[in-house]
């Protein structure tokens, strides 16, 4: 199972750069519709976006939709997603890194050393059990309260396909993953905010009896995967679409979004 680029503060921000060379990053955005959070505020239809995880700027002037850290502050006058990286901790070290996290809270291997995503150098967090879930969960709501509190208007999920990483071994299964993100997205709902189901194309037919609104998908334009049109599929144009290599951007271009690959 591949391992989605993400670009962190005080990471490279590979992401931009090659977004700037192809103009933008694709964003694919429809009129929402929030059942469960009548109040919540939707991204705006077929808005250009900007990808800022690897650390703030001024974005270009047509720019409608940004996604930045919860560390950093919204944009005025722009739909400001907040990004929360729920599913593993920060690296050692950094604010939320696993000294700041209750030890058995920490996915664990046979050897009782925890187990670190190798690509991110991040803890997994063990959300096998309903009570570790909440507890957890409960940690990650603090995160939510600040987004709301800088006045996001919606937060993006980060690491809900953890359950796919080989290091995992199985401890953490696809149910674990959507008992824990519904206790997420229905506290962000609760607070008004839109809930970005990021990657994780396998549960993406899953996405509203999990509380996620639209898409955030990293390289589903890649022609090594072709799975934009899965998301697609699942949720329209309530989608937005990031690429980091000129290859990935003509795919989405000479495919289009909508067409059908191979994931």
């Amino acid at each position: 199972m591949r391992s989605h680029r993400r670009t962190r503060t005080g990471k490279v921000v590979v992401g931009l750069a090659v977004a700037a060379a192809c103009g933008t990053a694709a964003a694919l955005l429809g009129p929402f519709r929030s059942e469960a959070a009548p109040t919540v505020t939707l991204p705006p239809v077929n808005a250009p976006f900007d990808y800022q995880i690897g650390g703030p700027y001024q974005p270009a002037d047509d720019v409608e939709v940004v996604t930045r850290d919860v560390k950093e502050s919204p944009v005025p006058d722009l739909y400001n997603i907040c990004y929360v990286n729920a599913f593993q901790t920060q690296e050692e070290g950094d604010v939320g890194g696993p000294q700041d996290w209750d030890q058995d809270l920490l996915l664990t291997g046979g050897d009782g050393t925890v187990v670190i995503d190798p690509d991110w150098d991040e803890v997994i967090l063990d959300i096998s059990e309903d009570g570790k879930r909440e507890r957890i969960a409960a940690e990650i709501d603090k995160q939510i309260d600040l987004c709301d509190e800088k006045g996001f208007d919606a937060v993006e999920l980060d690491n809900y396909d953890t359950y796919t990483r080989d290091v995992v071994g199985g401890a953490i299964t696809a149910e674990d993953a959507q008992l824990y993100i519904r206790l997420l997205s229905s506290y962000a709902h609760s607070k008004g905010l839109a809930v970005g189901q990021k990657n994780t194309v396998e549960l993406a037919g899953q996405h509203e009896r999990n509380g996620l609104d639209f898409a955030i998908a990293e390289e589903c334009g890649d022609p090594q995967w072709n799975e934009c049109g899965r998301y697609v599929s699942a949720f329209g144009d309530h989608a937005i679409f990031i690429e980091y290599t000129d290859e990935g951007m003509r795919n989405l271009r000479v495919r289009g979004p909508g067409e059908r690959g191979q994931a």
